[in-house]
């Protein structure tokens, strides 16, 4: 990092340079999850379900305890959205895999939907636009993409899991690569 020479000694700087490993733990922990989830995207989607599945259930308890104070939300309201965190929870907790393949079905359904769009889109304007053919393929990509995905949902969530650990990975090496510079700031 080129910094001007007065700016080494801002408090800012000093206090961000002391605090480099914090950004370098982010970053292990970052390739440690992609790593796993290049080398076992299933373990990986199920671990992640599971995850969101426990912070579904912290939720669902927030909001029953929140059901005897004042939260500035109807109680109606927040007793349907504590009652739907907790069953999701449990079905996530109980069922991580499941609650995974679900949410690729999700996907996969709006992939279809997103695709017929792009192509009917694409159509309407091959008048107006040069290229509506890329918006076509496209839409094509993503309805058959959607459509693997809905005849099989566990290499659906095998090949998310992989975008997410790759990306992961990536995150996690910036991360690494940033604490460094930032080290010298100490």
């Amino acid at each position: 990092m080129n910094l001007p020479p007065d700016s080494r000694t801002s408090p800012l700087l000093t206090v961000i340079g002391r605090s480099w490993w914090v950004l370098m733990l982010y970053g292990v922990v970052a390739v440690v999850f992609g790593l796993i989830a290049i080398t076992r995207p299933l373990s990986a989607a199920t671990a992640l379900a599971w995850a969101i599945g426990v912070m579904a259930l912290v939720e669902g308890l927030i909001s029953l305890f929140a059901l005897f104070g004042r939260s500035g939300v109807p109680r109606g309201w927040l007793l349907v959205y504590a009652l739907a965190s907790l069953v999701f929870g449990v079905l996530a907790v109980l069922n991580p895999l499941a609650t995974a393949s679900v949410l690729i079905l999700l996907l996969a359904a709006w992939l279809i939907v997103a695709g017929l769009y792009r192509i009917v889109f694409a159509v309407r304007v091959r008048k107006e636009i040069q290229g509506e053919w890329l918006l076509i393929v496209s839409g094509v990509l993503a309805i058959v993409l959607g459509a693997v995905m809905v005849a099989n949902p566990m290499a659906g969530i095998a090949v998310t899991t992989l975008w997410i650990g790759i990306g992961s990975l990536l995150y996690g090496v910036l991360q690494i690569v940033v604490a460094w510079r930032i080290r010298r700031l100490r």
